[in-house]
């Protein structure tokens, strides 16, 4: 690594039935005194449902952080990595919702086992043209970049999305549904919402578009444009550094 890029970014997230709201704000002390001590910058989300983090630091801090968070967390944290040559998060957050992503309905997460595909099959299923290919991330996150193909449901948020489903996909019709997100969180709830809906055929890119971009060669990849993220980076482009494209979340807002 080079001087530049000195600083670290790891995203991670289990869901897992995680103890009740009085030991899950214990664990929330623990993680952010961690946070503290280590001088590391981010956000965790816990919940009864489990945990959804992007933290920033030096690696050494981060690879500290991880083995003691494995620890209050009882995983093994499997993350996903950047680099970058500043701190793109400022503060310290730790905090309990009720769902890691929100998605406010109900969801048996088992249901999406065996839907996930890795890069490589990835490419060939949407080049498949009985496949729809769902973007399930917001219409700014789609705006900045995204597959070919893939349809945008020009949502704000991501609990909009069944609405979206109901009005414009039918199980009856569209036998084949992949879907992708960032890191791959949304999909990991998305995925088995639409198999309770009736959807027979659903597959979601493991690890979201940022373990796309960390495996598959510039040469076979399929993404177009840049990758929104949610911190001081706005995008990352293909290389997984920080992008060229403005922050279209603010330019809705404005």
């Amino acid at each position: 690594m080079s001087a530049v890029n000195k600083f670290q970014i790891i995203a991670f997230y289990e869901f897992k039935n995680m103890d009740p709201l009085g030991d899950l704000l214990v664990i929330k002390d623990k993680l952010a005194d961690l946070m503290a001590a280590l001088d590391l910058r981010g956000t965790i989300i816990l919940s009864s449902e489990g945990f959804n983090s992007t933290l920033g630091g030096s690696p050494q801090g981060l690879s500290e952080f991880v083995s003691h968070a494995n620890e209050a967390l009882q995983t093994s944290i499997k993350f996903k990595s950047s680099f970058h040559d500043e701190l793109p998060f400022t503060r310290i957050k730790v905090k309990v919702k009720p769902e890691i992503v929100t998605l406010k309905q109900p969801v048996d997460i088992a249901k999406g086992i065996g839907t996930h595909v890795d890069a490589a099959e990835w490419n060939r299923l949407i080049s498949d043209p009985d496949v729809v290919v769902l973007d399930t991330r917001n219409d700014y996150e789609f705006r900045s970049g995204t597959f070919p193909n893939a349809v945008n449901p020009g949502t704000e948020q991501f609990n909009e999305l069944p609405e979206f489903i109901e009005q414009n996909l039918d199980p009856k019709r569209h036998k084949k549904v992949a879907m992708f997100c960032t890191g791959g969180i949304r999909c990991e709830k998305f995925a088995p919402y639409l198999k309770e809906q009736g959807f027979e055929t659903v597959y979601q890119l493991d690890g979201g578009i940022l373990k796309y971009l960390e495996d598959v060669a510039a040469q076979e990849s399929l993404w177009e444009g840049e990758c929104f993220v949610f911190d001081n980076r706005v995008t990352v482009g293909s290389d997984l550094r920080k992008g060229n494209l403005s922050d279209l979340s603010q330019a809705d807002a404005s």
